[in-house]
């Protein structure tokens, strides 16, 4: 019996422990979304995004502050053009272990620590990078290395986050490793164009519908 009420008490301490390892850190701003919405890189605009980010936070138990897609915008019509890093607050940024990812947009954009070991979900989870299977280190973004968004003569943003289908959108390595030693296929945040909008097409070149959520207000 004695036997028996002890092996009851260390399984409900080991789950007390893992309940309490599940937590994410005060300080968590910044994390890769565990799923993405669905559809591909139709995230329902920026809107949609963010709202996927916030109800993502929420669950983990950091839904007090107020997350933000980053993810840029080409101009519309009489929409201006929208920059991912003029929409994520100002830093210092945090993982899900409490880990710095970088102080502020200047070392965001030029010196971050951003990488496989770090570049971790809201549940604490490593994602997928390019050794393992499926790879899904492409992190939808839409932007030039330095935050801002990337223009061209083809869609680099799925429409603005609004297509499943045709398009492109330019994606960054979560895990800084690509199929060359150069600084697109290192790049975080700008590395290439997917194959097109659906799920089945990120897939392809090696994503799943995912991107990085930044609490806007940190402190």
């Amino acid at each position: 019996m004695n036997k028996i009420k002890t092996a009851v008490t260390l399984a409900t301490v080991l789950l007390a422990l893992a309940a309490q390892a599940a937590q994410p850190s005060p300080d968590m701003s910044f994390f890769v979304t565990s799923a993405g919405v669905g559809k591909g890189a139709d995230l329902g605009g920026l809107a949609g995004a963010d709202r996927h980010c916030q109800q993502l936070a929420a669950a983990a138990g950091a839904g007090k502050k107020q997350w933000r897609a980053y993810l840029s915008t080409t101009a519309d019509g009489g929409t201006a053009a929208v920059n991912a890093r003029d929409r994520i607050g100002k830093g210092p940024w945090y993982t899900f272990e409490g880990r710095l990812v970088a102080r502020n947009l200047d070392e965001l954009h030029a010196l971050n620590s951003i990488n496989r070991m770090t570049a971790l979900t809201e549940k604490g989870d490593k994602v997928n990078g390019r050794v393992e299977v499926p790879n899904m280190h492409d992190i939808l973004t839409g932007s030039k290395p330095d935050g801002t968004v990337a223009t061209g003569d083809k869609d680099t943003t799925c429409g603005n986050w609004t297509k499943s289908g045709e398009g492109s959108a330019i994606v960054g390595h979560h895990d800084r490793w690509g199929l060359r030693d150069d600084e697109p296929a290192r790049s975080w945040n700008a590395s290439h164009p997917s194959r097109g909008c659906s799920q089945d097409n990120l897939r392809a070149s090696g994503g799943a519908g995912m991107f990085y959520c930044f609490a806007a207000n940190t402190r």
